[in-house]
């Protein structure tokens, strides 16, 4: 019986030991997962257009100055390279510095894109005699050749064009600039008048695409996902832009796959306060990937990184990170 009960333990000694190994090779491990989008009215210009998403970086590194991460990223032919936010983790000190040494390394930032996350340190703040200034951290970002996306952003050949939007400034009215939508994390300074003045601003820049033509390609970013639930509560609130915006496409980061995957289950949790029980035992079909609700093609990437939003499970299982290749298609005819 001594005997059966140590041949017990050093099984479990070596499948634990397996698992660890397991888990630190899926988290290092670099996946490139693509996607084709169909849209309908996809100009010919724009056939085959590339976009490479990168989100919820969380200041991992892949190798020595993120060497991995960049030989990967650099092996990949785009048009677009686009950020969705939580590249930094809260509350870590310098865990700006892989996302700066990310960008930094990136070689093809003709159209780069950034758009922040929950995690990631705030866009501005008021100096103090009052005046609104972008924080440093965006200041570097911008200066690494990288666009902050805070109003619309296009991409033009011949009479045709893609407009990238942040999504949240897209559905708001002008004439309610002070409005504040609900079911959305705001940082601090977003309820100061400086920058409710700051925001009249970005609302003028997003009129330009109150009247898109055909040929006109309309892609929000988003760090997180617009759930079905707040999908109908936007539709329905009458002051918000929302139902006027013809989407074709959203792109999203935020729920890291659901970051611990079981095998034939999928996610236990997604940081989702739109569903119930806030997100423990999501529909699995709203996770990650590509989906579609009234009309509104929505994708959401897995990411690179780990939230430490349960300290002791800081890191993926079953979910390598992953970097996420979106080609725009025209319909077959």
């Amino acid at each position: 019986m001594r005997i059966k009960n140590i041949m017990v333990v050093v099984g479990l000694i070596i499948l634990i030991g397996a698992l660890v190994v397991y888990t630190i090779r899926d988290n290092n491990h670099l996946t490139i997962a693509k996607q084709d989008i169909i849209i309908d009215h996809l100009p010919k210009e724009f056939d085959g257009y590339k976009i490479l998403q990168i989100t919820d970086l969380h200041g991992k590194e892949f190798g020595k100055n993120q060497s991995q991460l960049l030989k990967s990223i650099n092996s990949i032919d785009y048009d677009a390279i686009v950020f969705t936010g939580d590249m930094v983790l809260k509350g870590e000190s310098n865990s700006s510095k892989p996302f700066y040494q990310l960008l930094k390394g990136i070689r093809n930032k003709k159209t780069a894109i950034y758009i922040p996350g929950n995690e990631d340190p705030e866009a501005y703040q008021l100096t103090s005699s009052g005046v609104l200034v972008k924080s440093g951290f965006v200041k570097g970002i911008e200066k690494s050749g990288v666009k902050f996306l805070e109003s619309v952003y296009s991409v033009r050949k011949n009479n045709a064009s893609i407009n990238f939007v942040d999504f949240e400034t897209s559905i708001l009215n002008p004439s309610e600039s002070e409005k504040q939508t609900s079911g959305i994390y705001l940082p601090e300074y977003a309820q100061t008048k400086q920058y409710i003045e700051h925001r009249k601003i970005l609302l003028k820049e997003m009129a330009s695409i109150d009247h898109l033509k055909k040929r006109d390609v309309l892609i929000a970013l988003n760090h997180y996902p617009v759930v079905d639930a707040r999908i109908d509560t936007l539709l329905n609130d009458s002051s918000l832009k929302f139902k006027d915006r013809k989407y074709d496409l959203i792109l999203a980061g935020h729920y890291h796959g659901g970051q611990i995957r079981l095998p034939l289950i999928g996610a236990l949790f997604v940081p989702e306060a739109w569903y119930k029980r806030n997100g423990l035992f999501p529909p699995q079909n709203r996770v990650k990937g590509l989906w579609k609700y009234k009309q509104i093609k929505q994708y959401v990437s897995t990411g690179l990184g780990s939230s430490n939003f349960v300290p002791f499970l800081k890191f993926r299982f079953d979910n390598p990170p992953e970097l996420n290749v979106l080609t725009l298609k025209q319909k077959n005819k």
